[in-house]
């Protein structure tokens, strides 16, 4: 690698790793807490490259990026920030920046796209008519997350708010489809225009399509759950995306699961599903972004007390607990958890009792998943005994069927339990609600193995 790096940041840690490390690797670096000091040296001419934080004590990084590429047009910026929000991912992009990356980042990865960028010859950057305008409350917006899956649905986002492709975006209830759909309007070139969400009642009647174009003039439409509705409205979506004029609206879709099987069992419509899927999104569920977990329920802590609520934080343990619990329903859920722990919690600091009864009074998530997407745990277990019976030729199983498929379901239902309560027979036998002297003769009669041990949940 060669060239010469101009670095900015305020930590003086990250400004010594990164000119040891790019130093290393054979470039020149100048390195600055300063941002009035990064735009005398490029002012200057120096630098072949600009790493620079978001936040500085004489200003803020975005808002220098449009004067850097005034002064020194094609000259490439890495933006390096510790607010992990979509926002920010997508301002960087809106400012012209060459690429984003949240902190904590992954050295060897910044130095890759160090590499990149200074190999890489950058076109000058097109004007733009006016200038990037943040839309009013998307501070509020429970878009966070520094975890590489959410870092690079933000990156997608910025790259596709700005074109004309059609969006489907897929992932389990309660992970932010609507708003990473509401983020691609209010962040697009089309901010100024309606966002529209199509209901089923409204694309049930004839007219409803019609109406739903005239109410977008231009704008954004969304439809929310596609893969719910009947088979002659999604007709009328074809029909209605078939008839879009040049001035048409961006068309948006999100889904709780994967469309290609609904389409394969003919349940789902093969020309609306290439219609829709231009490009598709995928937000995790808040069980693949773990490290996020404890980001969002600080968030959810610091909107509740902007919305007046009394100050309240959680204790480390109870931290651990909010982090370690499945949050079937994700964000959704978990932001409602957060909003009865500041509500019921009489101290300051909300204890790892609290959050135990408040998670232990949770509803049932249904349906129960099983094995298929969005099945019911019923309906999984009848393909299993389907597959059981078929795979015997016409011939009935050997006598005993009963008691050996409620083994098969006993066995991992008490070594889960047991897993997920430390070993602790108690309070296991109390999670299943058996006695426990049953559950001590099931487990010696099932053989199944106990190890004791502490468990957060």
């Amino acid at each position: 690698m060669d060239g010469t790096i101009l670095v900015a940041d305020d930590d003086r840690t990250i400004r010594t790793v990164l000119t040891q490390a790019l130093t290393r690797a054979g470039c020149k670096v100048h390195a600055t807490s300063s941002l009035v000091t990064l735009m005398r040296w490029v002012e200057e001419g120096k630098g072949d490259l600009v790493i620079s934080d978001v936040i500085m004590p004489d200003g803020n990084g975005l808002e220098t990026l449009p004067k850097i590429s005034e002064e020194r047009p094609g000259l490439p910026v890495i933006v390096i920030s510790a607010q992990n929000t979509i926002m920010t991912a997508i301002q960087a992009a809106e400012a012209d920046a060459y690429d984003y990356l949240p902190k904590p980042f992954d050295l060897p990865d910044l130095m890759k796209r160090a590499a990149k960028a200074l190999e890489t010859k950058r076109r000058a950057p097109i004007a733009r008519n006016e200038p990037a305008v943040v839309p009013e409350g998307t501070d509020d917006l429970p878009l966070v997350g520094r975890t590489p899956v959410m870092q690079a649905l933000y990156r997608l986002v910025a790259r596709v708010m700005n074109t004309d492709l059609a969006v489907l975006i897929t992932g389990e209830s309660g992970t932010g489809k609507s708003l990473i759909a509401r983020a691609i309007h209010d962040f697009s070139d089309r901010r100024t225009l309606p966002f529209v969400v199509a209901g089923a009642e409204e694309l049930a009647t004839l007219d409803g399509p019609a109406t739903i174009l005239s109410r977008a003039r231009g704008g954004s439409v969304l439809f929310d759950e596609v893969a719910d509705l009947d088979m002659e409205t999604q007709g009328r979506i074809v029909r209605m995306l078939d008839a879009l004029s040049d001035t048409a609206p961006r068309v948006m879709a999100t889904c709780q699961g994967d469309l290609m099987p609904r389409m394969e069992a003919g349940t789902f419509r093969q020309d609306l599903f290439y219609r829709l899927g231009g490009v598709t999104l995928n937000v995790p569920s808040l069980r693949e972004r773990v490290d996020d977990i404890p980001l969002l329920a600080e968030h959810f802590l610091a909107r509740a007390e902007r919305d007046g609520a009394n100050p309240r934080r959680l204790s480390s343990s109870a931290m651990d607990l909010v982090r370690a619990y499945s949050w079937p329903g994700n964000v959704r859920q978990l932001e409602n958890t957060i909003r009865r722990l500041v509500i019921t919690s009489s101290e300051e600091e909300i204890g790892r009792s609290e959050v135990e009864l408040v998670l232990g009074n949770q509803p049932e998530i249904e349906p129960l998943v099983g094995g298929g997407d969005g099945e019911k745990l019923s309906a999984s277990v009848a393909k299993h005994l389907r597959r059981y019976f078929d795979l015997h030729g016409g011939v009935l199983p050997p006598p005993g069927l009963y008691q050996r498929i409620l083994k098969e379901v006993e066995i991992p239902l008490i070594e889960i339990a047991l897993d997920a309560t430390g070993g602790n027979q108690a309070k296991c036998a109390d999670l299943l609600g058996i006695n426990r002297n049953t559950l001590r003769k099931k487990i010696t009669d099932l053989d199944i193995r106990v190890t004791r041990r502490r468990k957060l949940m």
